[in-house]
């Protein structure tokens, strides 16, 4: 089925729409079991009606988690709005509610405890969502002109939601910043005597500026170690270093410290925003920071912290002792 007509026009029109490629990845996941679910032998054949089926079949039958079951409903609505042109209609209905988790945060000794034991660059790593709050993806696709040393800011290029914003890029990254950006230049200069000094660009930007794929400033700092197939293009290229790398080493350090909490790249980022709450910043700074579009997704770190919705710090509170 990977290699059928009807997968490559949904993987054509992923494409055209410049979705990431683990995005494309799940979507073409979900709408293959769903075919083979209902056994179509053509696209005139696929019914809304069995989208409601499917979706109650992965929560009854299958148990699936409230995201799980919303994951697989996006990339149906995906499926019958832009590869098939048919509407869903009264499918809101259906969907999975998610339950609200309070996230789960460090202490200051409990982050630097598990940083201290990761090695190098997987260290850095977390101490960017930590100390900027990025997500793991956000920090594995930093380029060296994402990051600007004069201003002690990091530009956060495509988040989630296709959003740019600007965070702060903490001092005490900068040196071994500046350290990983030298290990890519000799990497840059290795790949281009070889033949391979291109790397990979958004939106087709490399055949409008052909040079630029050979540049510097785009090649991403946290480069992997071995070359490998670009699995869109098929062309032999560096790319940034593998998310499970990071996750294997920030398992592996949380082990040694023997901290019970269920902790992954992310908490960093859940531990910048409440330590900056703690610190007195306001609601709004911190969203930006974060890039959450709602303050509603933000005000969630109110909560552990255990103060008003606003995080409101008493003015009498202020008063000097």
């Amino acid at each position: 089925m990977k290699k059928s007509p009807f997968m490559r026009r949904v993987r054509d029109t992923l494409r055209l729409q410049q979705k990431a490629y683990a995005t494309e990845k799940t979507y073409c996941h979900w709408i293959r079991y769903f075919i083979k679910h209902y056994g179509y032998q053509s696209d005139t054949e696929i019914k809304s009606e069995h989208v409601v089926q499917f979706l109650t079949y992965l929560a009854v039958n299958r148990q699936v988690s409230p995201s799980t079951q919303n994951i697989a409903f996006n990339a149906l609505l995906f499926l019958f709005r832009h590869v098939l042109k048919k509407e869903l209609k009264n499918i809101d209905a259906v969907r999975a509610q998610e339950q609200r988790r309070l996230p789960v945060v460090l202490t200051q000794l409990e982050a630097e405890t598990i940083i201290q034991q990761l090695p190098q660059p997987y260290r850095t790593m977390v101490e960017l969502a930590w100390g900027a709050g990025l997500r793991k993806m956000e920090i594995l696709r930093l380029r060296i002109k994402d990051i600007d040393f004069q201003r002690h800011s990091i530009i956060v290029r495509a988040g989630k939601g296709n959003k740019d914003r600007i965070t702060v890029l903490p001092t005490s990254t900068i040196a071994v910043l500046r350290e990983a950006i030298q290990r890519t230049e000799y990497l840059h200069k290795l790949d281009i005597a070889e033949g391979f000094g291109t790397v990979e660009m958004p939106y087709a930007l490399s055949r409008k500026y052909p040079y630029e794929a050979s540049s510097l400033h785009w090649k991403f700092i946290f480069s992997a170690e071995r070359r490998g197939i670009d699995p869109r293009s098929k062309i032999e290229r560096r790319h940034h270093l593998h998310p499970s790398a990071l996750e294997k080493q920030l398992r592996k350090a949380v082990r040694k410290t023997q901290i019970g909490k269920k902790i992954s790249c992310h908490t960093f980022r859940h531990t910048f925003a409440t330590q900056l709450l703690e610190s007195g910043y306001d609601i709004r700074t911190i969203q930006e920071l974060l890039g959450h579009t709602d303050v509603k997704t933000t005000q969630i770190y109110t909560h552990v912290l255990n103060r008003g919705g606003n995080a409101v710090i008493s003015p009498a509170d202020r008063r000097p002792i």
